[in-house]
């Protein structure tokens, strides 16, 4: 919905703590996204939201509260968080609590409704099934719950989801009448809740017993994408640079926030609100890395926190991510594959053209810096460092010397023991190289769209230089000079002319012989009208 007008008293400011409300805050303009849902219950439909944390459910449910009384109907929005874990022990429980909810919000938001729906003598699920009927007759009643899967027992809650399938599948007869629409949200889809609980340990799957709940297999899938399109982006800075004046161009600074979040609300939020009040309101491509950088060494990020948390607590997803994003394999997304739903469903990696890719350029560089952090302390991977004295003078970063230190320290380690370890880990030994170096001003992310088990693009910005690296396995002189081909390209999209190949030869040779030869592959080459610096260890 557009944001209401602004309030001379209380100027709008970006909101990432929670609910966003117009009028108050700098929202993207979500009116398609809403009326898409509202065409969605106007067809009588059940769904789920079910997007990772921080993506806007709330604000989504919030927006829809407010568009709903307008078009004729009535609704309750309650939210599972925070009331306990006591009404989800019993039907007895839960069926007062869930109607005292929906009474409060009717009774607060529309005081002459004749609707009474608070009933604390409801304490089986028959009996709810004839109190929903008997409060819906002659209504279209939309209810919204928010974080239904904040409960730690959730089976009592399933057993309502059955209650509102069997009145769904009742109703157009004279028997039942129920719910227009019902709107559940939260990270885990309600046909995924038997898999949060097993892994919580509370629920056992029998032999042959599916993954999938079969109450709420009545709902239609949500497939609106919620993440924010640059031109969406654009909504919300368009109505902030008519607040500030500061110049900005919107459209530059739109496409590179949606690059580095591929639109995730909260990242897109969190962005914007430190430009604006950490960076004096100056609107620039570096201030936007700079903020992501700033934003990835901040301590007790809730997003991030909760990531690492679901990726500790589920090894395959750990070794999925470090799979993909470290040695570039490249997986098809399949349903069947637990690690990859879970994934996706916890917003870490995303679905594209049906190959599995990171969900986006900020969760991919804080992962890798993860997975750098374990290999800095694990001493069957160390690699010596050079001082970043000698690497950054008058805070200009040497990124030809980087490499021949880099190279140099690489020869020392090397032997033909440690082969096939290298040739597994050879990435992370650079990028845990690379990182104490530019760690003070630097920033840098994977290119994850020429990423693969061959090849791999680092962007590294030290602003105001920007430098273009690609890492590659050896695999022959066509190969090489394919790489050089494939560098062309991509410096030209990134409008440079310099770049640097950094290429790791495994080939089975006498090592002294090897480490010889490798010294003098050190080399700046002309490459059309491109430079190259090729270094091969």
């Amino acid at each position: 919905m557009p944001p209401a007008t602004q309030q001379p008293s209380r100027p709008l400011e970006f909101c990432t703590t929670g609910l966003c409300v117009p009028g108050k805050h700098y929202m993207v303009d979500t009116t398609p996204k809403i009326n898409q849902i509202l065409a969605m219950i106007g067809k009588e439909q059940y769904f789920t939201i079910n997007r990772a944390r921080q993506y806007g459910k709330t604000t989504t449910l919030h927006l829809l509260e407010l568009a709903l009384p307008k078009l004729g109907y009535e609704c309750a929005f309650i939210s599972f968080e925070g009331i306990g874990d006591e009404p989800f022990e019993s039907a007895e429980a839960f069926c007062p609590v869930l109607l005292r909810q929906i009474a409060r919000y009717v009774e607060k938001r529309n005081p002459e409704s004749t609707t009474i729906w608070r009933n604390d003598s409801i304490t089986t699920f028959e009996a709810l099934e004839e109190w929903i009927a008997k409060n819906c007759k002659d209504k279209k009643f939309v209810l919204m719950i928010d974080e239904v899967d904040k409960t730690s027992n959730n089976q009592v809650f399933l057993r309502f989801v059955g209650v509102l399938r069997n009145l769904y599948l009742r109703r157009g007869g004279e028997e039942s009448i129920t719910f227009q629409s019902v709107i559940l949200a939260g990270v885990y889809d309600i046909k995924n809740l038997k898999v949060k609980l097993a892994q919580a340990g509370q629920y056992t799957l029998a032999e042959g017993e599916s993954r999938i709940n079969s109450p709420w297999n009545i709902a239609v899938e949500f497939n609106i994408d919620m993440s924010f399109s640059a031109p969406e982006i654009a909504t919300m800075l368009n109505e902030y640079e008519s607040d500030h004046h500061t110049g900005m161009d919107i459209k530059a600074i739109s496409e590179e926030i949606y690059y580095y979040t591929s639109g995730y609300p909260f990242l897109v939020s969190r962005i914007c609100k430190a430009i604006d009040e950490d960076f004096e309101k100056k609107w620039s491509l570096d201030n936007i890395q700079l903020s992501i950088k700033e934003l990835m060494l901040t301590d007790n990020v809730p997003l991030f926190t909760d990531m690492m948390h679901k990726i500790e607590d589920n090894k395959e997803l750990k070794d999925l991510l470090y799979k993909t994003i470290v040695q570039g394999e490249s997986y098809e997304y399949s349903t069947a594959n637990p690690a990859m739903q879970l994934g996706v469903m916890f917003g870490i990696l995303a679905k594209k053209d049906k190959m599995l890719s990171i969900g986006n350029k900020i969760f991919e560089t804080y992962l890798c810096d993860y997975f750098i952090s374990i290999n800095r302390t694990s001493a069957k991977k160390n690699i010596a460092q050079a001082r970043v004295s000698e690497i950054i003078e008058n805070g200009v970063f040497n990124m030809e010397l980087c490499l021949k230190k880099f190279a140099q320290h690489y020869y020392e380690l090397y032997n033909e023991s440690r082969a096939k370890f290298l040739e597994d880990e050879c990435r992370i030994l650079f990028l845990t190289y690379l990182r104490p170096l530019i760690n003070g001003w630097g920033f840098y992310h994977i290119e994850s769209e020429t990423r693969d088990n061959e090849r791999m693009d680092i962007v590294v910005d030290y602003v105001p230089e920007q430098f273009i690296l690609e890492l590659k396995i050896w695999r022959g002189d066509s190969a090489h000079k394919k790489a050089y081909e494939q560098l062309g390209k991509y410096l030209d999209s990134k409008g440079k002319d310099t770049g640097y190949l950094l290429t790791f030869d495994f080939r089975h040779k006498n090592t002294a012989n090897r480490t010889s030869t490798r010294k003098k592959a050190v080399k700046w080459i002309k490459w059309q009208d491109k430079k190259i610096f090729d270094v091969m260890v």
